[in-house]
């Protein structure tokens, strides 16, 4: 059987998101159903989901602080959003309103006091912005028993550990991260509430929001299928995509998305380079030392033998910096905001790549990053941490393989064996911080990758059987089977078994 019958027939993996309500798009081979004496409980693959993906570069690569992208940045913009709706709204109803009450939902109330959930929505009522916030403010926020005063449209609010209500972990509202803000009178009655959901990478959206006053995309992609069909219909290359689309979808010029990709290169860069200088105590109720600086050390005097202790010190420099409170950039999460960084930095630093071809590289995890979530998650609180570190050494081997000058086929085959082999993998931190065991797995995150190129590069893509989709399919399909206590609610595996009875 050659290759153009192998692209007639489906694999055994099931369908994701709304794919059976799709169009069939023709992907990548997949095992025949004969071969195997048919399909697994009568189960096969559907095809890749198509689609327009409208997400861009700026929205998957935010820069906020530590420890978490859905526990901390998206609960700052979430604040921020309600201050400036609650800033517009009418004079008579501001005149009522006498304080502003928060109720958390799902993980963020299981786990957000080691996310520091509440000190984010605080600064972000306090008027912080993610990429500027003030980390020291965020430390000073700790001391829940401190009132602080903020002026929003002309009315004075006193703010505190009070203003957060950390309601039930199980829920039943579409998001697992879900949070209620309100505005109140002075005896209680509600002047004006949304409901906001925290979808995991820093992204949020609201009960019945508009959809967005954006552009439309230069070419239509849902999937990676659909994205190398756009690439050998326009016989454009994956950046030149990218940037098409980011352009169009932003209203942007090509030098804005390169300084906005410059930023997070400089900030990722600065990530390892400080990280690597810290020793010490990392914020926790149990004693958590830095070891990134120590890991790199002896890594360095080993020589040669050294380097994937190296790589592993570059990824721990970040992530212990995240835990810390430090800005990162959620790449696609703040959990796993040290993975790609390691990447990063050896390009940088060690095969010393030209700016410009990490710059594509970037868009190239970009693409990899957007296609998970879109099509199933980057949230540990939604599909484990197969999302968060599977989906960012995913988006690792990607940069790594196209920055180096890899095509399409092996930059996917690249990206598809880093995700496949970080399937089923649980979120289960240790009293809700991002500390075991999220720390280590991001320096597993950029092995993992690495390997995935080295595998990638020297294998013959042709006969590469998985692809990006079938897997994205297959993780959505195990996310959607594990327990609600192993996705990010600190109630299962190593969040119950480190602790002592």
């Amino acid at each position: 059987m050659d290759r153009r019958e192998f692209l007639k027939l489906s694999a055994i993996a099931p369908v994701v998101g709304s794919a059976l309500l799709l169009p069939r798009v023709v992907g990548a081979r997949g095992i025949p159903a004969e071969s195997m004496g048919g399909r697994p409980m009568g189960l096969c693959y559907q095809g890749p989901p198509t689609g327009s993906i409208a997400s861009t570069l700026k929205d998957l690569f935010k820069i906020g602080p530590g420890p978490s992208s859905s526990h901390t940045v998206a609960p700052i913009r979430i604040a921020s959003n309600f201050r400036a709706t609650v800033a517009a709204l009418p004079v008579d109803q501001l005149a009522q309103a006498e304080r502003i009450e928060v109720t958390l939902f799902g993980s963020l109330s299981a786990t957000g006091k080691g996310h520091r959930t509440d000190r984010a929505l605080l600064a972000g009522l306090l008027g912080q912005q993610p990429e500027t916030c003030d980390t020291a403010l965020m430390d000073a926020l700790q001391d829940t028993t401190q009132v602080r005063t903020t002026q929003i449209g002309g009315k004075q609010f006193r703010l505190s550990g009070d203003t957060i209500v950390w309601d039930r972990g199980d829920h039943a509202f579409p998001y697992a991260n879900t949070l209620i803000m309100r505005l109140l009178a002075g005896d209680g009655t509600s002047i004006f509430a949304r409901e906001y959901y925290s979808t995991g990478g820093g992204f949020y959206t609201w009960k019945g929001e508009p959809p967005p006053d954006r552009g439309q995309p230069v070419h239509r992609f849902g999937s990676m299928t659909e994205l190398k069909q756009a690439a050998a219909a326009s016989g454009l290359p994956l950046h030149q995509i990218m940037l098409d689309n980011e352009m169009a979808i932003m209203g942007v010029s090509e030098q804005a998305v390169n300084d906005h990709l410059d930023l997070v290169i400089d900030t990722m860069d600065r990530g390892v380079t400080l990280g690597l200088t810290e020793e010490g105590l990392l914020p926790g109720p149990f004693a958590f030392y830095r070891k990134a600086k120590r890991i790199n050390e002896k890594a360095v005097a080993d020589g040669g033998d050294g380097f994937m202790g190296e790589l592993s010190s570059f990824a721990l420099a970040v992530a212990e910096g995240n835990a810390a409170g430090r800005l990162a950039v959620t790449a696609p999460t703040l959990g796993s905001a040290g993975t790609m960084p390691a990447v990063l930095y050896t390009l940088n630093h060690r095969l010393q790549i030209p700016r410009a071809a990490v710059r594509q590289g970037l868009m190239a995890a970009g693409a990899v990053g957007l296609i998970c979530k879109t099509n199933a998650s980057v949230a540990g609180a939604e599909m484990g941490c197969q999302a968060e570190i599977g989906v960012a050494s995913s988006m690792a081997a990607a940069l790594l393989a196209y920055a180096t000058g890899a095509p399409l086929d092996v930059t996917e085959n690249a990206a598809t064996i880093a995700l496949e082999h970080h399937l089923g993998m649980t979120c289960d931190p240790v009293g809700g911080f991002v500390l075991i065991p999220c720390i280590e797995r991001n320096a597993f995150g950029a092995v993992k990758a690495y390997n995935a190129w080295l595998i990638a590069k020297n294998e013959i893509a042709s006969q590469h059987w998985e692809d990006l989709d079938r897997v994205i399919a297959a993780m959505a399909d195990a996310g959607r089977a594990m327990p609600a206590r192993l996705r990010e609610m600190g109630t299962g595996g190593l969040g119950v078994t480190m602790v002592e009875c």
